[in-house]
């Protein structure tokens, strides 16, 4: 197999298969949604592990044909935008009941856009909460720090 053919794979570590591991990413609870997509973000414990994808397309979207054109499309799109994304995270792609995605070049380019757009979003929101990543390791906070009204006692 060719590098070209490689880096086109979507090989196994780079998927959410199990439940516990999707069940993992909604606890997390940071989303994001536009358009057809909603996307489940959570941040791996390693940031250097590859990125895995979960899809989640519910019969609400259309019949078996509609639901597997929007996962062949997810994961090509995801399969091009790999080498684009944060590594760390484990991202859960739901698709709202709207049809089937739009054909040709033009309907690969807006959902590339869209999940770019949606995984930009999550990087900022656990940018917000833990603040930027610079080590892999979350600081714990100093405890002289955060019990000032007992130090005045």
């Amino acid at each position: 197999m060719s590098a070209a053919e490689e880096t086109h794979r979507f090989p196994r570590t780079s998927r959410l298969r199990r439940s516990l591991e999707f069940k993992a990413v909604y606890a997390g609870r940071t989303s994001s949604a536009a358009g057809p997509l909603v996307l489940y973000g959570l941040r791996q414990p390693d940031a250097k592990t590859a990125t895995r994808l979960g899809l989640s397309v519910s019969r609400r979207v259309g019949n078996a044909v509609v639901r597997n054109c929007w996962k062949r499309r997810l994961r090509d799109v995801f399969r091009r935008l790999r080498p684009q994304l944060p590594a760390g995270l484990d991202l859960v792609v739901v698709v709202r009941a709207v049809g089937p995605p739009r054909p040709g070049a033009a309907g690969v380019a807006a959902i590339e856009r869209l999940l770019l757009d949606l995984v930009g979003r999550l990087v900022k929101q656990f940018d917000r909460r833990v603040g930027p990543r610079r080590s892999g390791k979350v600081q714990p906070p100093d405890p002289a720090k955060s019990l000032p009204d007992e130090q005045e006692r």
